[in-house]
């Protein structure tokens, strides 16, 4: 009894030693958009970026993390290296607010209860919602709305390195591109299907965009649990 009772406790030390700790916190970056419209340059950010975090240190080397982002996306085809967007000369601007989750890996152990300056690499990856307005080009170039917005699926390809500060406070820089399911976010295809004839640009290849940025977070939860025997 004395034994499976050790047993017992041990498995839940290691339970709350590896999934008790939490991160709150703020994002603050730039964004730069990907598409048919504008520049094409890959880690350009343009407009401000702005967001909430959370993770979940699930372990010392993976956690599960969720975050809401609101920025504005801009292609402007006149600072794009392309003589014929130049030429072209459209320009648009769409704001966005994007839900991602999904798990944060880590390339050496983050164990924020180990004392002393921690710091690692760390990649993430999971699923984005990002909301949008949908509108189009006319035959003048000029942009109409379509009065309404849509909800963009994307995935995340994000890499970072982040370091404690204090005992209680943890900061990162990151980039992370996001691969959209969708080529709308630039107006170069309509939402609306009465309007394909309107659509432009590489149908074949759907949209990104970038955030750049820093992220501060704050620490708390229970302290591991060490069981000597």
């Amino acid at each position: 009894m004395k034994q499976l009772t050790l047993l017992v406790l041990t498995f839940f030390c290691m339970q709350f030693s590896s999934a008790q700790i939490n991160e709150f916190g703020l994002y603050l970056g730039g964004s730069n958009f990907i598409g048919d419209v504008g520049a094409t340059d890959y880690i350009a950010p343009s407009q401000l970026a702005i967001g909430a975090i959370y993770k979940w240190n699930r372990s010392t080397r993976h956690s599960y993390r969720i975050s809401l982002t609101f920025s504005e996306l801009e292609g402007i085809d006149k600072n794009s290296d392309d003589p014929s967007r130049q030429i072209r000369g459209l320009e648009f601007s769409n704001q966005i607010i994007e839900l991602a989750a999904g798990i944060e890996f880590t390339f050496f152990d983050f164990n924020l209860h180990q004392g002393g300056f921690v710091s690692t690499p760390y990649i993430f990856t999971g699923v984005t919602a990002t909301q949008h307005d949908n509108f189009y080009y006319n035959n003048l170039g000029e942009i109409q709305s379509e009065d309404s917005n849509s909800i963009a699926i994307g995935i995340p390809i994000v890499l970072g390195y982040k370091a404690t500060i204090s005992p209680s406070f943890v900061l990162a820089l990151e980039v992370g591109a996001r691969y959209i399911f969708s080529d709308e976010l630039d107006g170069s295809v309509p939402d609306n299907s009465e309007l394909e004839s309107l659509s432009f640009g590489n149908l074949n290849n759907n949209d990104w965009y970038t955030f750049t940025g820093i992220t501060l977070t704050y620490t708390f939860g229970k302290n591991p649990c060490y069981c000597g025997y």
